[in-house]
């Protein structure tokens, strides 16, 4: 058996997810097999699969996940009903876009601790470029099943 924390699953072959704060998740494209014994497997590498298709961000050698993700749901969305910009305008103050706000939140898309909708290094920017940087009304979807 293999603990989990408080939990026990048999040893055996599973498929390995992984979910960071306001980014997408990622899983292992095939079944990994897991026992007592530590297995690392690297995100980070280009070689290691995927389940879907672009689960994935690639800068240089490194995969990175999907940022922006701020209403922690399957898709990432820039405009549109449920989109994942207009939590940072709220967080802000939502009438003064040139607000910012220090605070560890989801609204905090490039990870830099400052909550900004407008300006230099601004969060919605990351969500905008995640889904394709030139058509605002362009989804990605999470690549879990």
């Amino acid at each position: 058996r293999l603990s989990l924390g408080d939990r026990y699953v048999f040893n055996g072959n599973y498929f390995v997810a992984i979910r960071h704060r306001n980014h997408m998740g990622c899983m292992t494209a095939a079944p990994v097999a897991l026992s007592a014994t530590p297995v690392n497997i690297d995100f980070r590498a280009v070689a290691t699969a995927t389940w879907g298709t672009s689960a994935r961000k690639q800068d240089a050698t490194t995969m990175l996940l999907w940022a922006g993700n701020v209403l922690r749901n399957n898709s990432l969305l820039y405009v549109g009903d449920g989109n994942d910009r207009d939590p940072i305008l709220a967080l802000v103050g939502g009438s003064v876009p040139t607000n910012s706000v220090t605070a560890y939140a989801l609204a905090d898309t490039n990870l830099d601790g400052v909550v900004k909708y407008t300006g230099g290094g601004n969060d919605r920017d990351v969500i905008l470029a995640n889904i394709g940087g030139s058509v605002p009304t362009a989804t990605r979807l999470e690549q879990l099943p």
